[in-house]
């Protein structure tokens, strides 16, 4: 009798432990990744003065969300890319952070909205 009400007991706790994970909710909480929240402040770093024409930028604007949005595929080519390889982006400059790319590649991911 012992035995079998301790077996019990041990299937209800681990049962009901199951559905407390801190990461599954976590997990179903993460706002996705915007233009608005995420990426813009990120172009205005990474990608001035030559991507924003503001700045006396003369190549393809990137400070818009709709150029981009069409330029997206592009934009994570080339700042994937290694120092020294054609299209290497930002140019003169050091390789983004993995996390920064990250972020490009996840706002694709969302879906590219805008907030």
């Amino acid at each position: 009798m012992k035995q079998t009400l301790f077996v019990g007991l041990t299937i209800i706790t681990v049962t009901i432990f199951s559905f407390c994970s801190s990461s599954k909710k976590a997990a179903g909480t993460l706002a996705p990744t915007t233009y608005e929240t995420h990426v813009a402040q990120l172009v205005t770093t990474h990608c001035s003065p030559c991507h924003i024409p503001a700045k006396g930028g003369n190549k393809l604007a990137l400070d818009n969300y709709s150029t981009l949005k069409e330029n997206i595929d592009s934009v994570i080519a080339r700042i994937e890319k290694n120092p020294g390889e054609k299209g290497f982006m930002p140019f003169k400059k050091t390789k983004l952070s993995a996390s920064t790319i990250a972020v490009f590649k996840q706002w694709k991911a969302d879906g590219l909205t805008t907030r």
